[in-house]
C-alpha cells in the first residue's frame, strides 16, 4: 500500500459555484482540495496546508488575484509553488499581467474537468521535471 499522500490543490475564488465545481473535478481525480474565498483567506490556508498547486481567480474583492499571486511569489518559502490564474477574461493583457505577477499558467473560466485536471498535471510535470538549462 502506498503511503504517498494526495497532491494538495488550493482553489481561491470568490464564486462558490467555481470553488465547488473545481473541488468536485479535482477530488474525482484524486487530489486533496483546499478552498478559499479570497486572497486573505488563502494566505492563511497556504501557510496551514502547504498546497503543491494554487489556482487564483483574478477578479476578487479585498485582495485580487494579481496581488495574491505576487504575495505568494514574493515569499521565499512559497515562490516555487505553481500558481495558475483563473479568469473569465482571455485577453493578451490579462495573461501578460498574470505573468508579471508571477503566475505559471492561465486557465479561462468556465473550465471543463479535463482542462482543470490537465492544468494541474502539466504544471506538476514541469515542477518535477523542469526543462534542462540550455548552455552555450
Amino acid at each position: 500500500m502506498s503511503t504517498t499522500s494526495p497532491t494538495k490543490v488550493l482553489v481561491i475564488d470568490d464564486s462558490n459555484t467555481i470553488r465547488r465545481s473545481a473541488e468536485m473535478f479535482l477530488r474525482q481525480a484524486g487530489y486533496e482540495v483546499i478552498l478559499a474565498e479570497d486572497g486573505f483567506d488563502a494566505l492563511a490556508k497556504i501557510s496551514d496546508h502547504q498546497p503543491q498547486v494554487i489556482f487564483v481567480d483574478i477578479m476578487m474583492p479585498r485582495l485580487d488575484g494579481y496581488q495574491t499571486c505576487a504575495l505568494i511569489k514574493q515569499n521565499t518559502l512559497l515562490k516555487s509553488t505553481p500558481v495558475i490564474m483563473l479568469s473569465s477574461k482571455d485577453g493578451v493583457f490579462d495573461r501578460a499581467r498574470g505573468r508579471l505577477a508571477g503566475s505559471d499558467r492561465y486557465l479561462t473560466k468556465p473550465f471543463t474537468k479535463e482542462a482543470l485536471i490537465e492544468a494541474v498535471e502539466q504544471t506538476l510535470k514541469l515542477v518535477l521535471n523542469p526543462p534542462a538549462a540550455v548552455s552555450s
